[in-house]
């Protein structure tokens, strides 16, 4: 299992979406943990960590970027988890 952290920019039309806290998981089988969020009616700013399969991971990530969410990786291990 693996731990990785993501800073993630949700677009307006998406933000009433249950994305991290429901489809990961479900679609991917990763446990999302959100650490931090800032939500308006206008953009939702999420930090989030995900655990699981690194592979499970990366496309739980691919997923959010085809959605329109902008998700950028946080900690020591940036170049590795972007």
């Amino acid at each position: 299992m693996a731990l990785r952290k993501y800073f993630c920019t949700f677009p307006q039309e998406l933000i009433k979406e249950p994305i991290i806290s429901h489809i990961l998981n479900a679609q991917f089988g990763v446990i999302p943990n959100i650490r931090a969020a800032s939500i308006t009616e206008h953009v939702a700013l999420v930090a989030v960590e995900i655990e699981g399969a690194p592979e499970k991971i990366d496309q739980s990530v691919t997923y959010l970027r085809e959605r329109g969410v902008t998700v950028e990786p946080i900690g020591e291990d940036d170049a590795r988890n972007s």
